[in-house]
């Protein structure tokens, strides 16, 4: 089987400024696929050109078997999107008015109360859109995209303006979707979300993806680092064996009658990966 999302030799450019680079990726059906980088490195104009909003310069695009420039209005039902940002769709109608306004939308929609279930907008059923906070807008963006029941949904940063609690909830949400072999494509600022929830991670900056993996295998799980001070002086040591390394270190400061200062250890976070990666690029 194809993969669900196919991209080759991927370019943009607005005016001289070449947003994506000739960039190449797959999204294997049924993975959490991230796609992260710094404000300004490509990642909105690409999911933008994968969802068909977005004209591309060149390359070679696949969604689901289509081309997303000339896709029919069968591709449109079969992806749900979580814009960055909207503004709020139908303020004056109630939160479940706009899910069901959605749900009409498609030939086979979800139950429109499951939906609010799902995304935890139960109790906000009747209440206006206008009134509701930040994070229930999100959440109400969310039930939009997945009315429809679609195969494949784009996240792009769904997790804005959500408190810890809500975060964690809207994780839970995104690996039940998994569960149920549903595709999707997050972009997300929070690393711990991307190390949390994505089966692959890419790392776009300048327009390039400068590298791509499990989160495991960017963040080299089989490092680790141990940093301690030896008279003033920082000591950081990367090892593949910490308790055999760990034992020498220690053994050697008993011995000797001093303290090993300041001892750390710990393995690298996608965090630190993203941030050596991209360093200060911005938008």
């Amino acid at each position: 089987m194809a993969a669900a999302v196919q991209v080759r030799g991927l370019r943009k450019a607005y005016g001289d400024v070449l947003a994506v680079a000739g960039i190449d990726f797959e999204i294997e059906h049924g993975e959490v696929f991230s796609l992260l980088g710094p404000n300004g490195a490509g990642k909105t104009t690409t999911v933008e050109i994968l969802e068909g909003y977005r004209e591309r310069d060149a390359g070679d695009v696949r969604v689901l078997g289509n081309d997303p420039a000339r896709a029919k209005s069968e591709f449109r039902e079969r992806i749900g999107v979580v814009l960055q940002s909207a503004d709020p769709a139908y303020p004056v109608l109630r939160a479940g008015e706009v899910v069901e306004l959605f749900a009409g939308y498609f030939r086979e929609p979800r139950d429109v109360d499951e939906v609010l279930e799902l995304v935890g907008l139960t109790d906000t059923k009747q209440t206006v859109v206008r009134n509701l906070s930040g994070g229930q807008r999100r959440r109400l963006d969310l039930a939009i995209a997945l009315v429809g029941d679609p195969e494949l949904v784009f996240l792009d940063e769904p997790t804005t303006g959500f408190d810890p609690a809500a975060r964690r909830n809207a994780w839970e949400l995104i690996r039940g979707l998994r569960s149920l072999g549903k595709t999707i494509l997050l972009t997300t600022h929070y690393l711990e979300e991307a190390e949390q929830l994505a089966d692959r991670v890419a790392v776009i900056n300048a327009g390039r993806i400068v590298a791509i993996g499990t989160p495991s295998e960017l963040t080299g799980q089989e490092q680790t680092e141990i940093v301690y001070r030896d008279n003033g002086r920082e000591v950081r040591i990367e090892t593949r064996t910490p308790t055999q390394t760990l034992h020498e270190l220690t053994g050697r400061a008993v011995a000797s009658g001093r303290e090993l200062e300041g001892l750390v250890v710990r393995r690298r976070s996608l965090e630190d990966v993203y941030l050596s990666l991209t360093q200060e690029g911005s938008e």
